[in-house]
């Protein structure tokens, strides 16, 4: 596995394997890939899907699905890990998040727009590239979406990026229903409903994958799991492994490996 450093958020990789890559997990970014090579096959939404090169692979924030090549020639692909925030930007966050049903699609815009953000993964993205990339990718979303986008007020746009910005700023420590309520002004279950709206998942999710970022950024410097746990806001090494193979599918230990090419 190559991962690509990341830049503003997103994070790009290149995988490569035979068989099974991936238990059941699920991220809380819209994760967009290319079939490069052979056949990439993994359950969504309650059924198998399968890929080919040349197809797109779109999976929708906070969606459960597994990994696996599906021919013995082995599997390679690349994918782009994409913020919902980016994607509601592009509307200016007046809208729900775009919601694509088939997670394969045949697209030559956005199969473009992918391939020229994933071409270079040893250097990153100048902003403007970026942001042209992020642009195309969430016009394209929108065009294939398969349930209307829903408009959002700006009180609750505010609230949800005020929650956000908060959780952002202390995600390892506790952070409280209570504490969100106040800074937001809206009851939990409403921002409850609004974040998941704007930006495809819980807060509690958001947190959690917030500890798994800044726990990746200390592994891949070299910080033992148990520092690693620790620093990030996790109670212990095995509450930090659990979370980490939900959101990833694999444990830290195996990613480390993946990463960096040792065994």
């Amino acid at each position: 596995m190559r991962v690509a450093t990341p830049s503003r958020g997103v994070e790009r990789i290149e995988a490569r394997f035979h068989g099974n890559g991936f238990s059941p997990h699920r991220h809380d970014t819209y994760a967009l890939g290319l079939t490069l090579h052979g056949v990439q096959t993994f359950r969504y939404r309650g059924a198998e899907r399968f890929s080919n090169p040349g197809n797109v692979i779109v999976l929708h924030p906070d969606e459960v699905h597994d990994g696996a090549a599906g021919t013995d020639d082995g599997l390679i692909y690349r994918m782009i890990y994409l913020p919902p925030e980016r994607i509601g930007a592009v509307g200016g966050h007046r809208s729900a998040l775009p919601f694509v049903g088939n997670p394969v699609v045949a697209d030559a815009g956005l199969w473009q727009a992918l391939a020229d953000i994933l071409g270079d993964l040893d250097h990153e993205p100048d902003d403007l590239a970026l942001d042209d990339a992020v642009m195309r990718i969430a016009t394209s979303l929108t065009q294939q979406a398969s349930i209307p986008r829903k408009g959002v007020t700006a009180t609750a746009r505010i609230a949800v990026l005020s929650a956000r910005d908060f959780i952002e700023d202390r995600c390892s420590e506790a952070v409280r229903s209570e504490d969100l309520e106040a800074i937001t002004g809206i009851d939990r279950y409403e921002l409850a409903r609004q974040f998941r709206r704007l930006l495809g998942t819980s807060p509690h999710r958001y947190l959690v994958m917030r500890r798994l970022e800044q726990a990746k950024r200390l592994m891949s410097i070299g910080t033992g799991l148990a520092e690693t746990a620790a620093a990030a806001g996790f109670s212990d090494q095995a509450h930090f492994t659990r979370h980490f193979r939900k959101a990833f599918g694999m444990t830290p230990g195996r990613w480390n490996e993946l990463r960096t090419g040792s065994r």
